[in-house]
């Protein structure tokens, strides 16, 4: 597609910070088209239309990174050169999330409503399910933590079966933490208006910051857990489509797996902690 071609893997490994903009303008994109064509069911097109947006990119660096696995021993090397890809899927998660929220925020309520209607929903559950004083239950957090470990079982799955499937549960996670800020940032702009009666400057980036904050604090680790379970799943894939199962290397590849697998599974429960003890003191 042409708005890929601007990029490719190796180019986004030296310039991650690029793919914040590719994501923003994804997602913009995928705004419009999804409220011009298909309104009724924007929520969801929308996600889809990211989706298929960042496919080719996402699936390119899979086969990437899997060629690292085949030509590399040490895995302290694997690794590092995995951050690469890892870095520049963050920028990418962060244009959408960024992009989501700036659009909760402008666009006309009957709009919002209709665009993140499924998000909002969504929202509302996870709200409802950790609702209460849950800041010294040790329930809440391992509830919190198998929830986020079925979406990171979920990530590995899809990568594993359609080589790239993981950017569609990551995409539908950027649009419900976009939305969730920009439902912060609309909230808190409502209520310094009809006090102060006008909203200057200082408390607009204040609002923003805070919902940034509010949703970044726990979401970062969370969202980057999904990305390494992601990459696993398609390394692995890449690997039995070409066929490296019959190697020596495989050995390698396996490994690597395993060991993406276990990162992911310690950012998941710094994320739980995060989310139970943490941010409700704050926020």
């Amino acid at each position: 597609m042409v708005v890929e071609s601007l990029l490719f893997p190796f180019r986004a490994e030296k310039k991650p910070w690029e793919m914040f903009f590719m994501g923003f303008l994804y997602t913009s994109i995928g705004i419009f088209i999804s409220l011009w064509i298909f309104r009724a069911e924007a929520s969801l097109i929308m996600v889809f239309m990211i989706t298929m947006a960042a496919l080719p990119i996402f699936y390119n660096t899979m086969k990437l990174e899997e060629s690292k696995d085949m030509l590399m021993d040490k895995e302290s090397a694997i690794l590092k050169e995995h951050n690469k890809a890892i870095s520049f899927f963050m920028y990418l998660f962060v244009g959408i999330t960024v992009a989501c929220a700036l659009w909760y925020a402008v666009l006309p309520t009957t709009t919002v409503n209709l665009l993140f209607d499924k998000q909002t929903g969504t929202i509302q559950a996870i709200n409802n399910q950790v609702s209460g004083n849950v800041i010294h239950s040790m329930n809440a957090f391992w509830k919190i933590f198998f929830n986020n470990f079925k979406v990171l079982a979920f990530a590995i799955l899809f990568s594993l079966i359609y080589g790239a499937g993981a950017i569609f549960i990551l995409s539908w996670n950027a649009t419900v933490i976009g939305a969730a800020i920009g439902n912060f940032i609309r909230a808190n702009m409502s209520n310094y208006t009809s006090s102060l009666g006008l909203l200057e400057a200082g408390n607009y980036f204040h609002i923003v910051s805070l919902g940034l904050l509010k949703y970044s604090l726990h979401g970062i680790p969370e969202i980057i857990a999904y990305f390494y379970g992601g990459l696993a799943g398609g390394i692995l894939s890449v690997a039995l489509i070409r066929g490296h199962f019959k190697t020596k290397k495989f050995h390698t590849i396996t490994r690597d797996f395993t060991e993406l697998i276990l990162i992911a599974g310690g950012f998941l429960i710094a994320a739980a902690f995060l989310e139970v003890y943490v941010t409700p003191v704050l926020f």
